[in-house]
């Protein structure tokens, strides 16, 4: 069984955490920290309870030589003032959780069983390492070895040196503006500048004025000239991001602008020329606004000299590993965390086999929040937003309820048909899809021979109740009327 440490120097806490880790878990006891720091020397445990204040030592210093002792072990803080600045300190240090005193045995038992399962699970060797110091994590690289982002860095080579509007189509969070980047570092306007102008950030009339400028007095508040972009931006590139939320009006100026290179600041009547190169960026229907009535078919044309398509991440899993490569670095070195050696297996495959809706945009989000609530070495999958853990839970027929209604033999049979559907339909994900299903069917038998006793099944299967139970939970696992599933021993 795993093994615990509890130190504290109050004997009923002691014997509390005995009585209630006892179903769960081998409790070794300590009263002071010289104490505990012996046993750690001379035995391996799996999780460490210990008490902010010991008589011979301050809690938070004695986590600190644990830390240096063995930094994959989870030590879960117990205090009497648990909305004091003493926990928050300690959580700031890295610990795994804290409970506040008096201890009740359902939250003590279900950390502890957390704690014990990530210190399992951080024990495997990383499937991504956060150690590659040969790695620029600095840089705003530009990532991809799939087939389409190839395609991709082939259309910026082609067009990057023509004097033509590109257009960058994908969806929100792919990188577009990575792709604006790299067509202006590889152009011949690499020394000029590049400004970026969001359109769906501004109004219609502040993003006029934003583009083309205004005169003293051209509307309320405006109380001097001011420059736009394409002054601004006279030799360079300007990137309009979300070109197809551009007002009627302000279309008109910018098609103008790509046709003659020419135009006025905002209630002036002086005629300004520029040299600007426009690459534009949107995630809409532009050909369907034109036939709504809702963009200009001209401009459209015009912007529509090159066009290049940003493929979504859910098309470039291959791409996946080195993209959480590049932003664990980024966060490594942003959040300050230098013990961080990189994500568990089953982290990367959660991670590798989301959709990703929101691109990689959001999986850099989701990496960082990671790093940033990670206390241990190695990131498992329990810091893992709920929906991206839940692909583990997609069943081989979608809307099937796990049951033993319709016996686990039986369903164990259905592994060859499930492999023979997926490859008609050309999954990409046969291997998961196969894997998910023997687990599920594995869960099934164990929980069947035990009568629906978790304690029992978690000792079968060689993992945790905690694991089990959310597997049970992932799974949507029902045994066959009158058969509950149980918690007891």
């Amino acid at each position: 069984m795993p093994k615990v440490l509890v130190i504290d120097d109050d004997r009923t806490i002691l014997l509390l955490a005995e009585k209630a880790l006892a179903p769960i878990a081998d409790v070794t006891t300590a009263e002071t920290a010289k104490e505990g720091l012996k046993l750690l020397h001379s035995d391996t445990f799996d999780a460490v309870l210990l008490d902010i204040m010991l008589p011979d030592q301050n809690g938070l210093a004695f986590y600190c030589q644990i830390r240096d002792l063995d930094r994959r072990l989870p030590v879960i803080f117990m205090t009497v003032e648990a909305a004091s600045h003493t926990a928050i300190e300690a959580m700031q240090l890295g610990a795994f959780d804290y409970l506040a005193k008096p201890l009740s045995v359902d939250p003590l038992r279900d950390l502890v069983d957390k704690a014990i399962e990530q210190r399992q699970i951080s024990s495997i060797p990383v499937a991504i390492s956060a150690n590659d110091e040969s790695a620029d994590s600095s840089s705003e690289l530009f990532i991809g070895r799939s087939q389409p982002m190839v395609d991709v860095f082939k259309a910026i080579g082609r067009v990057a040196k023509q004097n033509v509007p590109v257009l960058i189509r994908g969806e929100s969070g792919t990188g577009k503006e990575l792709v604006a980047r790299a067509l202006y570092q590889y152009s011949h306007r690499s020394e000029g500048p590049f400004l970026a102008v969001n359109c769906a950030a501004l109004p219609d009339n502040l993003l006029e004025s934003e583009l083309f400028g205004h005169e003293k007095g051209a509307f309320t508040g405006a109380e001097s000239r001011r420059i736009g972009k394409f002054e601004q931006c006279n030799g360079g590139t300007l990137f309009l991001d979300e070109i197809g939320d551009m007002a009627p009006s302000v279309q008109a100026k910018v098609l103008r602008v790509l046709q003659e290179q020419r135009f006025e600041r905002v209630g002036g009547n002086t005629e300004l020329t520029t040299d600007v190169r426009i690459v534009a960026a949107t995630n809409r229907p532009l050909e369907k606004m034109v036939e709504d009535g809702e963009y200009r078919e001209d401009l459209l044309y015009r912007l529509n000299g090159v066009t290049i398509h940003l493929p979504p991440l859910k098309e470039r899993r291959d791409d996946i590993a080195a993209l959480i490569h590049h932003f664990l670095l980024q966060a490594k070195r942003d959040l300050n965390k230098p013990d961080l050696e990189g994500l568990s297996p089953e982290t990367v495959r959660l991670l590798v086999n989301h959709d990703w809706p929101g691109n990689v945009r959001q999986l850099r989000a989701v990496i960082r929040r990671c790093v940033l609530d990670t206390s241990l070495p190695v990131v498992v999958h329990d810091t893992l937003p709920n929906d991206i853990k839940g692909t583990s839970a997609a069943k081989p027929n979608a809307g099937d309820t796990l049951t033993t209604d319709r016996g686990s033999d039986a369903a164990g049979k259905q592994l060859p048909e499930l492999v023979d559907r997926l490859l008609r339909e050309k999954s990409t994900d046969v291997y998961a899809e196969a894997v998910r299903y023997t687990e599920q069917f594995v869960l099934l038998k164990v929980l069947q021979e035990t009568g629906g006793n978790q304690s029992q099944a978690a000792e079968i299967l060689g993992i945790t109740r905690g694991k089990l139970r959310d597997r049970i939970a992932s799974y949507n696992i029902v045994l066959e009327s009158g058969v509950s599933i149980r918690n007891e021993q």
